[in-house]
């Protein structure tokens, strides 16, 4: 679970940290965590394990051929990240993510969602660990990913719907930050993408890099 090394959090140009003073002590805190946890042979152990036995990794590679000869290119591979539990990669980084909760002592999470993927993957993390799951999600996208809703619903999670800015993702991501910041004693978030603050890209990055080590 490990990358090219990052200095502060930058990936050449991108990355950083444009965030107000306020919110640097919970990020300074989330990173150390991070390293701390990254450098745990049990920690690291244990997401392995997870990994095989509840997400169902490895997943398989498969060749497009009959893409492959509509494109004119060979070969193309598929690496079937929706062949994992919840049917998508985003299952990979909520375990991960959770775990490391668990280890900062932080029993509550928040997430934020856009076609309800990270949403349900977050709220299967938190069904499987026994974690309170709060998941931001703006209110055009609730209609359009009812199916979604729903099932983070079942698994125990609410779903918190942001009718301000957008109403789609970005508002539900700016929502889901002022709740971290708020509640950052007992809250941890779990962010879906490689974006936001240092450290919440490397996190996502590390976690993610079991398809490309696989394959």
């Amino acid at each position: 679970m490990t990358g090219p090394e990052v200095h502060s959090g930058r990936f050449g140009p991108f990355g950083g940290r444009y965030v107000p003073e306020t919110l640097i002590p919970a990020l300074d805190q989330l990173a150390a965590a991070y390293t701390e946890a990254s450098r745990d042979p049990d920690f690291l152990a244990e997401v392995d394990r997870l990994a095989s036995e509840y997400v169902g990794r490895p997943t398989p590679l498969y060749r497009a051929r009959r893409f492959e000869a509509e494109a004119g290119v060979a070969p193309v591979y598929l690496k079937r990240e929706d062949l994992n539990h919840t049917g998508a990669h985003k299952i990979n980084n909520t375990v991960g993510q959770a775990l490391l909760a668990l280890r900062m002592g932080k029993p509550r999470i928040i997430a934020e969602t856009g076609a309800g993927q990270h949403g349900v993957a977050t709220a299967t993390a938190c069904a499987l660990f026994d974690l309170e799951c709060v998941v931001y999600m703006g209110t055009e996208d609730v209609e359009r990913q009812s199916l979604n809703v729903y099932r983070m619903e079942l698994l125990g999670a609410e779903v918190r719907p942001v009718a301000s800015g957008t109403r789609t993702l970005k508002a539900a991501t700016n929502e889901a930050l002022r709740d971290g910041v708020t509640n950052v004693g007992n809250t941890h978030y779990i962010l879906g993408s490689v974006v936001g603050p240092h450290p919440f890209p490397t996190i996502v990055r590390d976690f993610q890099a079991v398809i490309g080590r696989e394959a």
